[in-house]
């Protein structure tokens, strides 16, 4: 008898609002240790989840009440599979942000990422290129939508073409990816060394308007050599007092530096240094990207809707149709009362 009322009491222990109120407090916690990966993450956001869905099987059992109305019950099995699938997205999930000069195809490296511990990188097969973007001004620098171009190949290999923006994603392979507000110059160089092959790569200047004063940054050659580079703009682009787009300069000049030697470019020009030659090749733009990864996006929203219904047909029966409520309630409680 002991032993029944006891797992009795634990079963109401594990159904009550307060264990629901601090097993959502843990799985928020274990959430952010989740998007560290590794072991402790996994194990603390696994816990999370198995406890909040315990606490919400013992309240189906606790609470008759839930199992004798239709609408409470769906409601709570909705918040237990949101429950679950918000876990699964959280060690599913990926988040990061890359960058790409126009013409060059996404090799799948990020610049920073966060990643659950159960996400699968499958970044290497989204083959797509950054074809260049317009981003139009108002006065005052008031920037507006980003129209970015990109092209890739489907799975049978028909060419594809899109514009995308900070809001209109790019759709492959369940990965979402967005443009982001930081774009720039990006000055392409080919070193040329006296044995070898060429090699040509992009410089990403600071980002463009933000950083106009400071459109410099090092860039190491193929031998381990680190040049500085200069970009100095001869125009005004972005005229803040007047409605603009984002373009590339025409006028403009390279400044080069490798101590003890300093030298000026245009588009074409090359310059001799220890063991080979340097090309400025040309002037082009980058546009950063962000990338994001959840695969049960879809799975939330539906039980999130389910949720939402079943919880306004409740109260719609409960303030619209109380007869229809109170009738299975007395009708309990009158078989309780004849046993």
């Amino acid at each position: 008898m002991n032993h029944a009322a006891t797992h009795r009491a634990l079963i109401a222990h594990f159904g009550s609002l307060r264990t629901t109120l601090v097993c959502m407090g843990l799985l928020g916690a274990a959430a952010f240790a989740g998007q560290a990966g590794g072991g402790f993450g996994v194990v603390a956001l696994s816990t999370a989840i198995a406890l909040l869905a315990v606490n919400l099987l013992a309240a189906l059992v606790v609470h008759p009440a839930f199992r004798r109305q239709l609408p409470l019950l769906v409601f709570h099995l909705a918040l237990l599979a949101l429950v679950v699938l918000v876990g699964i997205g959280r060690l599913s999930s990926l988040d990061g942000r890359f960058e790409l000069a126009q013409g060059v195809d996404f090799d799948g490296r990020l610049i920073e990422s966060s990643a659950g511990a159960w996400h699968r990188d499958g970044l290497a097969k989204l083959a797509f290129r950054h074809d260049g973007f317009e981003i139009d001004y108002a006065p005052g620098r008031k920037r507006g939508a980003t129209r970015n171009r990109v092209t890739w190949h489907d799975e049978d290999g028909t060419p594809r073409n899109a514009v995308i923006g900070d809001h209109r994603p790019l759709l492959i392979d369940g990965y979402r990816i967005y443009t982001s507000p930081n774009k720039g110059f990006a000055p392409m160089l080919t070193w040329t060394p006296k044995q070898g092959e060429p090699v040509s790569g992009t410089v990403h200047l600071p980002a463009f308007p933000m950083h106009e004063l400071r459109q410099s940054r090092e860039w190491t050659l193929p031998d381990g050599r680190v040049a500085w580079v200069l970009l100095q703009i001869d125009e005004t682009l972005i005229d803040p007092a007047a409605a603009a787009r984002f373009r590339v300069p025409e006028q403009h000049r390279l400044v080069l530096r490798m101590d003890p030697m300093r030298a000026e470019m245009r588009p074409g020009q090359s310059v001799q240094i220890e063991g080979g030659t340097l090309t400025y090749v040309g002037l082009r733009s980058w546009m950063g990207y962000r990338v994001s990864y959840d695969p049960t996006l879809p799975w939330l929203l539906a039980a999130a809707l389910l949720a939402a219904l079943s919880l306004a047909w409740h109260y719609t029966q409960r303030f619209f149709f109380p007869a229809r409520v109170a009738a299975p309630a007395r009708a309990a409680l009158q078989g309780a009362v004849d046993a």
